[in-house]
């Protein structure tokens, strides 16, 4: 049997997380009591429904704060029953939090129990949580991320497709604002020439037919984009193997505008044409 625990900071997405598992025929439980997990893993295991292999489990700040420190002592015990557990931890930045319960003018659950402030309870959240952090096995920072975005990352890192090829995921990011998370492979494109510094191509993006006319005619793009699909080609197979359902290929350039963008693009394209499962990803773009 597989259980997925999902957790994070409020704010983070962790509705949408387990909205999307939900939609994907996995059975889901909100806001479970860690008390209540042992209990409700031996009735699913009791149970053994072939309609719902796969349990999905909410636990979060929400919970009795004094048992979240047994969060690590719960999950070994659970796991010496033979049951597979992920964890899944999704994060955000403060600014990127404040913001959104600003738009959304929802209180957060710490702020309504205590009445700190937002940003002190944010902290706090932090550290009330840090034990299931700390022994997450699959981190979300969805500071970059829409919900469209968040629910197909879901869906391709928690069900692709187990025993075929790994669905890959191409996404392009600015170095300017940080490494994306959870990439398996990031490769460099920032010496490649900047459309950025042709005003007129300044506004678009690497998906506009005049940076794509740019770039196209610069053999050292070409021969990039060669040459990370080779290697690519090379070594994806060998993953194949480690029973992994997705591989995230991130590609980035100074901004994330224009560069990164088109050669993200054209890798895409290449690798849906030889009939993998590919998805793009355009971080800043979002």
């Amino acid at each position: 049997m597989r259980m997925i625990i999902v957790s994070g900071l409020s704010g983070s997405g962790k509705s949408v997380a387990l909205a999307t598992l939900e939609d994907l025929n996995d059975y889901c439980v909100d806001n479970l009591p860690l008390a209540l997990l042992k209990p409700f893993s031996e009735e699913l295991l009791a149970r053994r429904r072939a309609d719902f292999p796969t349990a999905a489990v909410g636990i979060d700040s929400r919970n009795f704060r004094d048992e979240l420190i047994r969060f690590p002592e719960v999950i070994s015990e659970l796991r010496g029953t033979g049951i597979d557990i992920e964890i899944v931890f999704l994060q955000a930045d403060d600014e990127t939090l404040i913001k959104r319960f600003s738009d959304t003018r929802r209180m957060h659950p710490l702020t309504a129990d205590t009445g700190m402030p937002l940003l002190e309870a944010i902290h706090e959240e932090r550290r009330l949580l840090a034990p299931i952090a700390a022994h997450a096995t699959l981190m979300f920072d969805t500071s970059h991320t829409n919900v469209h975005e968040l629910r197909e990352l879901v869906r391709v890192r928690l069900h692709g497709e187990a025993n075929v090829h790994p669905a890959i995921v191409f996404q392009s990011f600015g170095f300017k604002n940080g490494l994306p998370d959870n990439a398996d492979f990031v490769f460099d494109v920032r010496n490649l020439p900047n459309p950025h510094w042709q005003l007129e191509l300044r506004p678009l993006n690497g998906r506009d037919a005049p940076v794509v006319e740019f770039l196209r005619t610069h053999a050292e793009v070409e021969a990039m984009i060669d040459d990370i699909a080779t290697f690519l080609e090379r070594w994806i197979p060998s993953f194949e193997t480690g029973s992994r359902s997705y591989l995230t290929i991130a590609i980035g350039c100074t901004g994330g505008q224009h560069r990164s963008v088109y050669v993200t693009e054209r890798l895409a394209a290449r690798f849906l044409a030889a009939q993998r499962s590919v998805s793009i990803r355009h971080r800043e773009l979002s």
